[in-house]
C-alpha cells in the first residue's frame, strides 16, 4: 500500500504563499503543495497575505502623504 503525501505544514503553507507573491518557488516545493496540500489553506493563506500586504501599503501611502505636508 502506498503512503499518502504528508500535508505541507502550516510553515509551510506561509513561505509557498510567500514565495508565490514574489513569483519565486523550487519545483521540489511546487510538488509538495499540489501533491499534498488543501487547497482551502492556500486560498486561506494569499487573502491573509493579500489583506496584509494592502493594509501596509495603505498605512505607507498615509504615512508618507501625511509628512509631505
Amino acid at each position: 500500500m502506498e503512503d499518502k503525501d504528508p500535508k505541507p505544514s502550516f510553515g509551510q503553507v506561509v513561505l509557498s504563499t510567500l514565495a508565490a507573491a514574489i513569483g519565486v518557488q523550487s519545483d521540489k516545493n511546487r510538488q509538495r503543495d499540489f501533491k499534498g496540500g488543501s487547497i482551502k489553506s492556500y486560498v486561506a493563506a494569499g487573502v491573509i497575505f493579500t489583506t496584509v500586504f494592502v493594509l501596509i501599503l495603505v498605512f505607507v501611502v498615509k504615512t508618507v502623504l501625511s509628512n509631505m505636508g
